[in-house]
């Protein structure tokens, strides 16, 4: 079992859930979130005064997957969170951590039956 965690732009939030449906990847979670990585944020004007916003708005994707639908719901993030075709700076990140364990509340059930 794998956590899949992915940061994408807003904007792509219901192409990359359309591409999971696609690949049969019904659950995940979805968090407003803000950071900042190569964009660095951006200077705007408000009332005459100049601020610097340099925490942008993204979304993350916390995805718990068996082993089999590892590879086929990073390539549906990839290809439903590029902009373009190759990409443009501020798409996101994806990052595949091992789940050890998952345990489903409701029946106690472990393990990839509980996912």
């Amino acid at each position: 079992m794998k956590l899949i965690i992915a940061i994408i732009q807003p904007t792509k939030l219901e192409a990359v859930k359309l591409a999971l449906s696609k690949v049969e990847v019904y659950r995940l979670t979805v968090m407003d979130v803000q950071g900042f990585g190569r964009q660095k944020g951006f200077t705007e004007v408000y009332r005459g005064h100049e601020f610097t916003v340099n925490l942008l708005r993204k979304i993350e994707l916390q995805i718990a997957v068996n082993e089999d639908f590892v590879e086929p719901t990073i390539n549906a993030l990839i290809d439903a969170a590029r902009t373009g075709e190759e990409g443009a700076i501020g798409d996101g990140k994806i990052f595949v951590i091992p789940l050890e364990d998952c345990i489903r509340i409701r029946t106690g059930e472990r393990g990839p039956e509980a996912i």
